[in-house]
């Protein structure tokens, strides 16, 4: 085999692992939902079949970012980063509809999309343009002021239109921004400033009111689970019951009384992880980890080897991406997290994240095939 091989050039680590995580997510969601007569029209199939379209659809869109390459698409993320934001905007619109009291989806024929999904892709390449353009051209050694004033406020925009409705994505819009921003080599201060800005605005925001009655609700029952068991701490008590009853092996796939039972609300995408727990055991649950923690390995290393910084920020971005979404997730269903609504990337149930996860992984692809074969 040629040593600069398409085949030598993929990793074909991260790419199993993310295939595996996305096959278990299918199944996690078919069994969260095969018994759930009030959301699958009857048929217990439903949701797998969507969730495999789904899954095609991302695996499509990954192949069709490795084959135009991140470099080629630098000229289109202009206009890509217009398409989020407007998308973003249209959830105000009619178009625009409410689940769970977040009114964060767009509704278009009998499909729901989440837009803000897309803005972590925009913000990811959007900020590496502004970052990167100095310092690949030869002309900086790393990101001046001026540079890291134009991205953070180009991705200042989309955290301002979904902090106030939709705090789990201004969670994980603010880390991608923390995490671009340490992997360009700007001044330490830069990311120092962000850290502190951000927690005067978290008071600010908790000290006007800002914050709608569900969400205040959420990390009161974070803070004290028994506050409110009935209410606000139910998801997170149902959780860690459905979890622990799982024991060391699990009940096994289907087998699970609390999933079989629909004791855990929306268990099919941001408590997924509590199928896991119970049908699969911890050893399971495991080894869901494991996966993600192979997706975040690969991740680092093709940062690490990424032949221009315009190619180190993508990767370095979509690390913190993952990673803080994995754990916010996991971490809310075992109660040592606020539960705040985000997805657990490749399997939870829905058709725009798995998009977003399989378009990062093809970027992290792309990445890699550019970079120098001995790297």
């Amino acid at each position: 085999m040629a040593r600069d091989s398409l085949a030598r050039r993929v990793d074909w680590i991260l790419l199993l692992a993310a295939a595996a995580l996305s096959a278990l997510g299918c199944l996690l969601v078919w069994s969260a939902t095969r018994n759930r007569t009030d959301i699958n029209n009857g048929d217990p199939q439903f949701f797998l079949i969507r969730q495999g379209i789904n899954l095609a659809v991302g695996v499509a869109m990954a192949v069709g970012v490795m084959w135009l390459g991140h470099h080629r698409l630098r000229s289109a993320v202009p206009f890509y980063y217009a398409f989020s934001l407007i998308a973003m905007l249209l959830v105000f619109s009619p178009l625009g509809t409410e689940i769970n009291g977040q009114r964060a989806w767009l509704a278009i024929g009998g499909y729901t999309l989440q837009p803000g999904e897309f803005a972590k892709v925009a913000i990811t390449l959007g900020m590496a343009v502004i970052l990167a353009a100095q310092v690949d051209a030869g002309d900086r050694d790393y990101p001046g002021p001026r540079a890291v004033m134009q991205a953070l406020a180009l991705a200042a925009a989309p955290v301002a239109i979904v902090v106030i409705d939709d705090m789990g994505m201004a969670m994980v819009l603010s880390v991608v921004i923390l995490g671009v921003l340490l992997a360009s080599g700007a001044a330490l201060g830069w990311s120092i400033g962000l850290i502190v800005a951000g927690a005067a605005g978290a008071v600010l925001v908790w000290a006007l009111g800002i914050l709608d009655e569900y969400q205040l609700d959420r990390f009161g029952a974070f803070v004290n689970p028994s506050l409110d068991p009935a209410g606000a701490g139910y998801n997170t008590n149902q959780a860690r019951i459905a979890i622990g009853s799982g024991g060391l092996f699990g009940k096994g796939l289907f087998q699970g009384t609390q999933t079989t039972g629909q004791f855990v609300p929306e268990q099919q995408t941001d408590f997924i992880f509590t199928v896991a727990g119970e049908e699969l055991g911890f050893v399971g649950a495991g080894g869901i980890i494991l996966l993600i923690g192979i997706v975040l390995w690969r991740a680092l290393r093709i940062a690490r080897g990424a032949s221009d910084l315009y190619s180190t920020i993508i990767a370095a971005g979509i690390v913190a991406w993952f990673a803080f979404q994995c754990f916010e997730n996991i971490g809310m269903a075992l109660g040592i997290m606020p539960v705040a609504g985000v997805p657990l990337p490749f399997l939870s149930y829905g058709g725009t994240s798995m998009f977003a996860s399989w378009i990062a992984i093809g970027l992290l692809q792309s990445v890699r095939m550019k970079r120098p074969i001995s790297a």
